[in-house]
């Protein structure tokens, strides 16, 4: 962390800093490089309780539409066929259960909702770093992430067998504000 703080000192209401916050993927693609891409408009809040971390919550909200990899046709494809936006505008998580598994590491266990599919996962965080900013918010910053298999969430349609891995890596580099 880059100040050091008790773990009980960080208790408290968070939300995401949005401007310094990404939430991104990673997809094995059989025909090319990895695909990289990330969401723009999402919003998440959590419950964080230093003292016992097992009663703190999280929930995330991530908008669909606003997925990005770099190439607008494949955007459009993803978000039609992959993410069914017309009918499945958001994909959400929301924790069930927090454990600490290190001085800074956790593990997040809760429902990914995707195409309204609800399958539990589990996110590993490593809490990066903990400072009050200049107008006096505590920010903490953490990374972490998970892999998940798209067919879980029903994204096995012929045209895409074979061209994309199962396994897609969902990357999270958080910044969260406690304000004063």
């Amino acid at each position: 962390m880059t100040t050091t703080f008790v773990l009980s000192d960080l208790t408290g209401d968070y939300t995401l800093d949005l401007a310094r916050t990404r939430i991104g993927f990673v997809a094995r693609h059989t025909i090319g490089p990895e695909v990289r891409g990330r969401f723009d408009d999402f919003e998440g809040h959590a419950r964080l309780d230093g003292g016992d971390p097992a009663r703190s919550a999280v929930q995330l909200t991530v908008q669909s539409a606003s997925i990005q990899s770099g190439n607008p046709k494949r955007d459009e494809y993803l978000r039609d066929k992959y993410l069914n936006l017309a009918e499945h505008p958001a994909i959400t998580f929301t924790s069930s259960e927090v454990r600490q598994i290190g001085a800074t590491a956790f593990e997040l266990t809760g429902d990914l909702t995707i195409r309204g599919v609800r399958n539990p996962i589990t996110v590993n965080l490593e809490l990066t770093s903990a400072e009050h900013d200049p107008s006096g918010d505590l920010r903490l910053q953490l990374k972490g992430g998970a892999t998940i298999n798209r067919k879980d969430w029903g994204v096995h349609w012929s045209a895409a067998a074979g061209l994309v891995a199962r396994n897609v890596t969902l990357e999270f580099d958080v910044a969260a504000l406690r304000r004063p």
